[in-house]
């Protein structure tokens, strides 16, 4: 029988050449791929790399730019005004903070005692000068009546003189009387008009006089009325009232304490008119105006008010505003509510921008890195207006331009950077 060459066999282990053979042509392909990208992307220009994840991007475009202000602020009454104590006194508050009031209701009075003394006394004063007054006018019926009573005599004398005067023109016509008892008859006459006509000067005269007394007496009576009119109208403010309705806010002083005068007391918040007080950052101040919308966010509803006053002070670095707006019982607004706010400033149609991002602040506004496919190119810039959301762009973009608004000191200034 003959036998097969089996048992000349021999199990041969692969050479080593041909264990790594496979792994090296693939790690040579990788290598080979990875300097072709790396030459693609202008080989040693690009000087580092980013993952795309830790950046944020955005798409340059045309549109409307609403310039605006951040604000923040909190809804305040319109109209809450603070009470003051009108005299030195004590004081007892009759409404309670948060009582509701109605207009004119008495909320507190004061207790004065000196004031209310000064009202008696002034009263007593001016009841005694209109008896004063009734007294002149009686004695100035009488003394009229004494220089009427005068010019009746003297106008009596003054026709027995006349009478006596005719009847010696008869009688020297007829040599019945001498010519010197004649001539005495014309004194008689001529004495008698001279009387009477100073008693008609002296009743005129008595009655002007008489008549400026009284005025006098009765200016000096009505300048007495005008100062008891005073004292009442200050001690009846010692009722204090509301000036509007609404509810009481706070105690400014407390319960039959003793206050002076123009002490605050109290405040009355009218609720029927609310505004928004808020804090505009200083920078900002010359560039507001009354008049300007406002878009108010309360509560998570938007509201649409008007610029209404701007403080002309500076504190901490904020200006105050308000801003009026319509009210809506929807809202449910209260007193001291936070709110935030955007102050529209003005509108820019047709307008190259891009949304705002940290690479202003890290940039310096001067230098963004534009992506070209991966590569993110260092691009110089020239920014316009900001808003909130946006900001223009006046050179070093076109629109669809891609830029990283992200925080570009990650880039370390480099000329390209590969975003993988």
């Amino acid at each position: 029988m003959i036998q097969d060459t089996s048992g000349q066999d021999k199990q041969v282990a692969p050479s080593l050449g041909r264990r790594i053979k496979w792994p090296v042509t693939i790690g040579a392909g990788v290598l080979l791929v990875s300097g072709l990208v790396w030459a693609s992307v202008s080989g040693s220009s690009v000087s580092e790399s980013i993952a795309r994840s830790e950046l944020r991007f955005a798409t340059l475009e045309r549109g409307t730019l609403v310039r605006d202000i951040a604000a923040t602020g909190k809804i305040v009454a319109a109209n809450a005004p603070i009470l003051y104590s009108p005299e030195k006194g004590t004081v007892s508050l009759i409404a309670h903070p948060g009582d509701k009031v109605e207009q004119g209701q008495v909320v507190a009075t004061i207790e004065s005692h000196g004031l209310t003394n000064s009202l008696k006394q002034q009263e007593a004063l001016l009841e005694g000068m209109k008896s004063t007054l009734e007294r002149a006018k009686l004695d100035a019926r009488r003394e009229q009546l004494k220089a009427q009573q005068t010019l009746d005599m003297a106008k009596v004398d003054l026709d027995a003189a006349d009478r006596e005067s005719r009847r010696g023109d008869q009688l020297i016509e007829n040599d019945l009387i001498s010519k010197i008892d004649y001539e005495k008859n014309k004194d008689e006459l001529h004495k008698a008009k001279l009387q009477f006509a100073h008693a008609k000067q002296e009743a005129a005269l008595m009655k002007d006089t008489l008549s400026f007394e009284l005025q006098n007496t009765a200016s000096e009576v009505s300048r007495q009325a005008l100062v008891v009119a005073e004292l009442e109208r200050q001690v009846a403010a010692l009722n204090i009232t509301a000036p509007v309705g609404g509810i009481i806010g706070n105690w400014l002083t407390e319960q039959k304490a003793r206050i002076d005068q123009s002490q605050p007391i109290l405040t009355v918040v009218d609720l029927s008119a609310f505004e928004a007080e808020l804090a505009v950052p200083e920078s900002y101040a010359d560039e507001l105006g009354l008049g300007m919308d406002v878009e108010l966010n309360i509560g998570g509803v938007m509201v649409m008010g008007k610029l209404s006053s701007i403080s002309p002070e500076v504190h901490n670095r904020e200006v105050a505003t308000r801003v009026r707006f319509a009210q809506d019982a929807a809202l449910h607004l209260r007193q001291n509510q936070r709110l935030s706010a955007r102050v529209l400033l003005e509108n820019r149609p047709d307008v190259l921008m891009v949304k705002r991002g940290t690479f202003v602040n890290s940039g310096g506004g001067r230098v963004v890195y534009s992506m070209q496919g991966e590569i993110a190119q260092r691009t110089d810039i020239l920014l316009g207006a900001r808003s909130m959301s946006h900001i223009e762009v006046l050179e070093g973009g076109e629109v669809g331009d891609q830029w990283v608004i992200s925080n570009i000191d990650l880039f370390n200034n480099a000329e390209q950077v590969l975003v993988r």
